[in-house]
């Protein structure tokens, strides 16, 4: 396993700590299940070559580059 040390603003973290006491997990166990959740919900082909610029970059929160 990696040790991977991540900075939370204040704010984030007090959600997180909630989340995970409400799910009775620890918090490192919670980041685990939000990433893994976060990243089933993304398809396999999001911003891969030749998958939808556009729709990947939207997924991302990005305006679309292509409009006028």
């Amino acid at each position: 396993m990696v040790n991977f040390n991540v900075r939370f603003p204040d704010d984030l973290h007090v959600r997180v700590r909630a989340q995970a006491a409400a799910d009775r997990r620890s918090i490192n166990s919670e980041i685990l299940h939000l990433i893994e959740v976060g990243l089933a919900a993304v398809s396999p082909d999001a911003g891969s070559p030749g998958g939808d610029p556009v729709d990947s970059a939207l997924r991302r929160g990005k305006p679309d580059s292509s409009s006028p």
